[in-house]
């Protein structure tokens, strides 16, 4: 896919880059598998992406499509943990794991570790 018809639809390629030159900008394709953009609470994750790398007057920007989708991070504390392991009375490896079975939820794994 040429990069300059994604910027402005209809436009000649040529014109494009002819103008882009004209204005001082410069651009790049980065081929890409996947993009992955992490947030304090969740991963923004992009599949085939088309990533394209611009130059304007000395400032760098990167312009990036494809399929996404988030995935959401628990946050499992240290002390989430020695609370599962002491109520439960199992190791700390055995808390730690079943927390992120059950997506950080307490109760639900001390039920599941009193259970077994």
């Amino acid at each position: 896919m040429n990069i300059q018809n994604t910027m402005i639809p209809g436009m000649n390629p040529v014109q494009m880059k002819q103008a882009m030159k004209k204005l001082g900008i410069k651009q790049e394709e980065i081929y890409a598998e996947e993009v992955i953009i992490k947030c304090s609470d969740k991963n923004i994750i992009v599949k085939n992406p088309q990533v394209i790398k611009m130059n304007m007057v000395g400032q760098e920007s990167l312009q990036i499509t494809g399929d996404i989708s988030e995935q959401s991070i628990n946050r499992i504390s240290d002390e989430d943990i020695n609370t599962v392991a002491e109520q439960s009375n199992v190791s700390k490896e055995k808390a730690k794991q079943k927390l992120e079975e059950t997506a950080g939820d307490l109760a639900e794994a001390i039920l599941q570790l009193q259970n077994n």
